[in-house]
């Protein structure tokens, strides 16, 4: 009996949260990544992600996200889309959905990777350690959630065990955060760790390399590009405290920016 609260124990730690298929499935295989984005899947490869995601090919899924995401006309039918979407398995494992946080006017709206364990229980974004501490950097250059700035994600569901995201659930989640941006329109977006920049930008640079350093985003929806500086990520920061000297000048260039955009 002890070896088995050992193993719920650890089970729990890594971030399992239910059972949802009777035989085990390696979702950290980087091989399933590119059966999912085939666009002519043989049967093997459809029986072993039928556990995972609807029985329909991988271009219709990536296909419906773009269409179901394009629709939404304001950020609630926006939420309501992504809460109905069944295209991506990280939301069979989720306890909620997390959308974003802030005011829909801001001049910056901040991305970051996923939600960890305290934002899927409370369904915000960035209400952890991490969180507190992106709150005190953010106040530091007058920035604020509750008044004229706006936090998400690229992806709204936890990763089991906070692992990073896959290819294949980024490029789902993909359509709904570029039309939030595009709801959001925002003057600048900071992309928080390497994850949220490399997806936006479609980069392999890394964010030790180009954090600090200003980007462009654009989409055919955007009437221009919106400024985009990469950060690092609250979380790096907790971890690694001798880099925040660095994006301490980050966020000084952010208020910089801010102020100069202001007065154009």
């Amino acid at each position: 009996m002890q070896v088995v609260k050992e193993i719920l124990n650890w089970y729990i730690q890594s971030g399992v949260t239910e059972t949802i298929a009777l035989e085990p499935s390696n979702r950290f295989s980087p091989a399933s990544e590119q059966i999912l984005l085939k666009k002519e899947l043989s049967p093997p490869a459809s029986m072993a992600i039928s556990s995972v995601l609807p029985q329909i090919p991988a271009d219709n899924l990536l296909q419906s996200a773009s269409q179901t995401a394009s629709q939404a006309q304001n950020l609630e039918q926006l939420k309501e889309a992504l809460q109905n979407f069944e295209g991506c398995a990280l939301k069979k494992t989720a306890k909620n959905t997390v959308f974003g946080q802030g005011n829909p006017n801001a001049d910056v709206m901040f991305i970051g990777e996923a939600p960890g364990a305290d934002e899927d229980r409370l369904g915000l974004p960035f209400v952890g350690a991490s969180g507190q501490l992106l709150d005190k950097m953010m106040l530091a250059v007058g920035l604020s959630r509750q008044t004229n700035a706006y936090i998400s994600n690229i992806i709204p569901w936890r990763p089991p065990g906070n692992r990073n995201p896959s290819n294949v659930e980024i490029a789902l989640c993909m359509p709904f955060i570029q039309r939030h941006i595009e709801l959001i329109a925002p003057k600048i977006i900071i992309t928080l760790g390497s994850i949220s920049f490399t997806s936006l930008i479609n980069t392999t640079e890394t964010i030790s390399k180009a954090r600090g350093v200003w980007h462009q985003y654009q989409t055919p929806n955007l009437s221009a590009p919106i400024l985009l500086m990469p950060v690092f990520h609250p979380a790096f920061l907790l971890r690694t405290p001798a880099q925040k000297k660095n994006a301490w000048r980050d966020f000084l260039n952010i208020s910089e920016k801010l102020n100069e955009l202001k007065k154009a």
